[in-house]
């Protein structure tokens, strides 16, 4: 991925980080609350396989609207 789509997938998975905090539920595992941007870059890696870092540019949007749909269910 070119160093611009990775500045961009990163601020984005910022945005999502601010835009869930306090909105995940709670778990066990994170007593004192659990870490939005921590939760949206693991979902990413989880769903593609690989980093954000290192996913191939043609998959960007793909990304992206996975980012947005992770937004819209916290989970």
């Amino acid at each position: 991925m070119t160093e611009e789509n990775r500045r961009k997938l990163w601020t984005l998975i910022k945005e999502a980080g601010d835009y869930l905090r306090g909105q995940l539920p709670e778990h066990p595992n994170h007593p004192k609350g659990r870490n939005p941007y921590a939760h949206v870059a693991l979902a990413v890696k989880e769903k593609f396989n690989i980093t954000y870092k290192d996913i191939p540019d043609n998959k960007l949007d793909e990304v992206i609207k996975y980012i947005e749909f992770l937004k819209e269910n916290p989970s």
